[in-house]
């Protein structure tokens, strides 16, 4: 059911025993689950006291303004870009600063895998704002899940929004993972480099042209790939071409003539030769072949 509390554009649910009691017995739903979770913006005077602690964990995760959290005889401060996990059936207490009210997403969450997103030394995380962050996209994984359970607890919901809680709960605690896909800009200029090959696997790119891209003299790119890769630039590309081109050979029903033109090839037989060097059997036999 929807709980109102007074918080103004305040969101929450609290899902009926009824169905937290029937995750058990669902393989998806027991590893993770979700009972009761909400968004309070600017709650002002909001507190929560349990002194007999609560059946589920708890996530406070605070966007704005700032609150505290007491846990035993330890007392957190608690702002923007923190947040924090109660462990289950621990006393505690938590609330909004009066003068600076924080805004939360918070989540009841159980389940076989709940206990690894819990730090046992019960400290306050805080997430450092960087370019890559990432948190609009958390927020809105966030409102996906609300948004599913607000739509009913159907079977298919119900796995969706929890499996979505897990994802939620992994860009935090595995933050510098959740943020790899933002760090493109930031990378060094290897990693660059590979980048441009792989977006352009189907053209034609040369040493100088790579180079150039990466506003490096072809000596000094071809030093610097080595040291970090091991290859040269262009048997690097090589290698890219023929693993892009054995994904396409197991998920797709292209023809090979087909293929190699994604690849950034043109004679059929020069790639052959070239993909029987490295994956030790020809492109037709490959894809024959039992895989998985």
């Amino acid at each position: 059911m929807i709980k109102q509390e007074g918080f103004k554009n305040q969101w929450s649910i609290v899902l009926p025993e009824i169905i937290t009691k029937d995750y058990q017995n669902n393989p998806i739903n027991r590893n993770l689950y979700i009972t009761d979770i909400g968004y309070y913006p600017d709650a002002k005077f909001h507190q929560r006291t349990r002194n007999n602690g609560c059946n589920q964990f708890i996530l406070i995760y605070c966007i704005k303004g700032q609150g505290w959290v007491s846990l035993g005889t330890n007392k957190f401060s608690i702002t923007a870009g923190h947040y924090f996990i109660i462990p289950k059936n621990k006393a505690h207490a938590y609330g909004s600063n009066i003068k600076n009210p924080w805004s939360i997403y918070w989540v009841h969450f159980s389940g076989e895998l709940a206990s690894q997103f819990y730090d046992p030394n019960n400290t306050i995380k805080s997430i450092p704002p960087s370019k890559t962050e990432r948190k609009e996209e958390r927020l809105q994984l966030f409102e996906e899940i609300m948004y599913n359970l607000e739509m009913g607890y159907s079977k298919e919901n119900l796995e969706y929004a929890n499996i979505c809680l897990l994802h939620f709960l992994a860009s935090l605690k595995y933050i510098n993972q959740y943020r790899e896909i933002k760090r493109i800009a930031e990378r060094d200029t290897v990693e660059k480099a590979i980048f441009f090959m792989r977006k352009n696997l189907d053209k034609e790119i040369s040493l100088n042209a790579l180079a150039n891209e990466m506003r490096l003299s072809v000596s000094h790119l071809s030093l610097k790939f080595r040291k970090k890769t091991g290859r040269a630039p262009m048997d690097y590309l090589i290698h890219l071409r023929i693993q892009r081109s054995c994904q396409l050979l197991d998920n797709s029903n292209l023809k090979v003539n087909e293929i190699i033109q994604q690849v950034g090839y043109e004679d059929p037989f020069y790639f052959s030769r070239i993909f029987k060097k490295i994956m030790g059997v020809s492109p037709i036999n490959y894809r024959n072949k039992l895989k998985g």
